[in-house]
Formats: C-alpha cells, sequence, structure tokens
C-alpha cells in the first residue's frame, strides 16, 4: 500500500500478470476491478460490472485501442473516461493506476 496525492494506491500484480488487450479480475478491499492493458502497455481498472441495465462483468471485453468492446451488448466504452460511446449511454466507474517497477497498483 502506498500514498500519492491523497489517493491509496493498492498493488494488483505484477505487469507481467496483466496479458495486453485480455481483461483480468481482480479484488483489492472488496472491490472487483477489471483490469486491462492495452497493446502499447498502458493500464487501466474498471469497475468490474457493466453499466447496461442487465449488468454483466467487463473483465470479459475486448480491448482495441483505448476502447473496451463489450461482448455482450455490442457496447464501446472509453478506457480513459468510463462513458459508454453513442448511441449507447453510461458510465464505468475508472480507478487511477500506476506501474512502479514492474508492480501495478490501483487506487480505490
Amino acid at each position: 500500500m502506498t500514498t500519492q496525492q491523497s489517493a491509496i494506491y493498492y498493488p494488483a500484480g505484477e505487469i507481467e500478470e496483466f496479458l495486453p488487450q485480455i481483461g483480468r479480475v481482480v479484488e483489492i478491499k472488496d472491490h472487483e476491478l477489471a483490469v486491462f492493458r492495452t497493446s502499447d502497455g498502458t493500464i487501466f481498472a474498471a469497475e468490474n460490472r457493466n453499466p447496461h441495465p442487465k449488468g454483466g462483468p467487463l473483465a470479459e471485453g475486448i480491448v482495441s485501442g483505448y476502447y473496451l468492446y463489450d461482448p455482450l451488448y455490442d457496447w464501446k466504452i472509453d478506457l480513459n473516461t468510463g462513458l459508454v460511446q453513442a448511441p449507447d449511454q453510461g458510465q464505468v466507474q475508472m480507478y487511477p493506476v500506476k506501474v512502479e517497477n514492474g508492480q501495478v497498483w490501483v487506487a480505490l
């Protein structure tokens, strides 16, 4: 556990554990997160819950560029903001991420 600008960061795993373009479920402090690594190595963490009214996990989505494509509802989600792209609407809770010495840290 480490702090940065009053946010508390928790270890989520080693960078090698997160394969490019594939989501991975990580549990931190009773929060189930979907962690994604883009093809350029950027890491994103989101609540592992689809904002669609019927819900569902996000970790099963497919990453392309900085977007997550949900296979259940065919939704496109911006990994930078968590916003669902038009014509659909909604927003995913995103969490700050940092990588230090090969370790991925997520702030809750």
